[in-house]
């Protein structure tokens, strides 16, 4: 690991120090995006289709750079980053269907005096070989990117047995802790070189009980049992959706309350991942009652995108925001939309009849003027609040 130097928090990234207070207390999740820059620990958790290229012949190099770039430059602003990534059971079964192939070729070539080439068929390549031979790949190429951000990496692999067996939950809480406080980036990954096949309907069964099914219940077990107060959970869509993506109608949530999910209608898991949007949802809501709040995002476009991650950090509108505080009345975009409407239906009028609507808005508007100032007051009094937090 590269010396963990004061000067070192600074370059090569050139970032400056905060401005705004860090949240130095887990004081359970934030109500509002704008809040999430005070956020101090923060878990971020990579799915597969993230970590592996679209064609499934390798690793997203670029997009993992990008990653690795945005933590490293979270972490020198002395924020405590930790990353929960998939990709090593893809990864290896990529590595293992190149060698089983090649293997393949020269043994026909060996026997080419038949003039006739065999068909090469693949076998079925079984999950905990493929995570054995690509988790050090995958693990290798994470060290060899954040060194060149001079920030040491460390890496854990967990099963369902960590958590729930005292003295392994005590322990694993106990080297993570230290390892922070090192300043270093843990690199957790489920231990599915040894781990069973998850059993049906086992996952998330309750506050104090959720099933390492796959990496979004690891990052909300995980999340909750460090104290996080962020969980950025990265995938191949933009987020939270009321029906599938694709469909007519589907429109991306911007702040999900969780008494409103039984209005989504989810779809199909992700193209070489094991859990779908259902899974992410349930390991969020699971996150979000244990303390730590929570957001889904598209980690697969970094061109069109941006950097998503620090975006998520300083309150910017991406993906979908996890809160316990229901949104009171309609969204910004509803309004816009009802006021579009609105004027084109005014502007169809008659001037006599847009005359009369105005006057009455205006007689309203002077009703009830106290009530809508002390309603602008409060609005004011917040907006200063989070300012001020926000340095």
């Amino acid at each position: 690991c590269p010396p963990l130097s004061p000067s070192s928090l600074l370059s090569p990234l050139h970032s400056p120090l905060l401005t705004w207070p860090l949240r130095a207390v887990h004081g359970g999740p934030f109500a509002h995006r704008g809040e999430l820059r005070q956020a101090k620990r923060i878990v971020v958790k990579l799915g597969s289709a993230v970590v592996t290229r679209g064609d499934e012949c390798g690793l997203a190099l670029g997009r993992l750079a990008s990653i690795v770039e945005q933590v490293a430059m979270l972490q020198n602003q002395g924020r405590e980053m930790m990353i929960v990534t998939s990709g090593a059971v893809a990864f290896g079964k990529q590595r293992l269907r190149h060698e089983i192939l090649l293997s393949q070729s020269v043994r026909q070539a060996l026997h080419s005096g038949q003039n006739q080439l065999k068909d090469m068929s693949m076998p079925l390549l079984e999950a905990r070989a493929c995570a054995a031979a690509g988790q050090s790949g995958l693990m290798a190429l994470y060290e060899a990117m954040f060194t060149q951000y001079s920030t040491c990496t460390a890496q854990i692999l967990v099963t369902n047995l960590d958590f729930h067996d005292d003295q392994k939950r005590r322990n694993l809480n106990s080297t993570l802790q230290e390892l922070l406080r090192m300043n270093i980036v843990p690199i957790i990954n489920t231990n599915d070189a040894v781990v069973p096949p998850p059993e049906p309907n086992s996952d998330l069964q309750g506050v104090n009980v959720i099933s390492i099914k796959d990496n979004d219940s690891l990052a909300a077990r995980l999340a909750v049992e460090m104290r996080a107060d962020l969980l950025i959970a990265l995938s191949d869509v933009e987020g939270l959706y009321d029906s599938p993506p694709g469909t007519d109608d589907a429109k991306l949530i911007d702040i999900f309350y969780p008494g409103d999910q039984q209005s989504i209608t989810y779809g199909t898991k992700s193209r070489v991942g094991i859990g779908g949007m259902e899974a992410k949802v349930k390991a969020a809501l699971w996150a979000l009652q244990g303390g730590t709040s929570v957001v889904i995002a598209n980690g697969t476009l970094p061109k069109v995108t941006g950097h998503v991650i620090t975006d998520i950090v300083e309150g910017k509108k991406v993906g979908t925001f996890f809160s316990e505080v229901k949104p009171a009345g309609p969204t910004v975009e509803q309004q816009t939309e009802g006021a579009r409407n609105a004027g084109r239906t005014l502007a169809s009028l008659q001037p006599h009849q847009r005359s009369e609507i105005i006057c009455k808005l205006a007689d309203l508007l002077m009703e009830r003027r106290e009530e809508i100032m002390a309603a602008n007051k409060m609005d004011m009094d917040l907006a200063v609040s989070i300012g001020n937090g926000a340095g």
